[in-house]
């Protein structure tokens, strides 16, 4: 790198990555949304950035466990979801009996 130059590394999707090691990215919000999530950081004591973060971790989470449950509802659509009935009897052999 010479001297009094500036290099700016381009990753995939056209983004650089700047002093930090975390995506700067802007995004429009209604201002209301943006109101009451700054009064959340704050009651939080919590920086706005973590606060998106923080929902937005959440938000891929549940969309990505939705993924699973949505592909394991259409597989076990054609099967059946009986417990055989030698398991099913095996199983309840191994709880131990307790009176009430």
């Amino acid at each position: 790198m010479r001297p009094g130059k500036r290099y700016i590394r381009i990753v995939a999707g056209g983004y650089y990555l700047s002093y930090t090691q975390d995506m700067k990215t802007a995004v429009s919000l209604p201002d209301p949304l943006f109101q009451a999530a700054e009064r959340l950081a704050k009651r939080l004591g919590i920086t706005r950035s973590r606060l998106y973060s923080r929902a937005l971790e959440r938000y891929v989470s549940e969309a990505e466990e939705h993924d699973v449950t949505t592909r394991l509802n259409e597989i076990y659509k054609h099967e059946s979801s009986d417990l055989d009935p030698v398991f099913e009897a095996l199983q309840e052999l191994s709880i131990p009996r307790e009176k009430w």
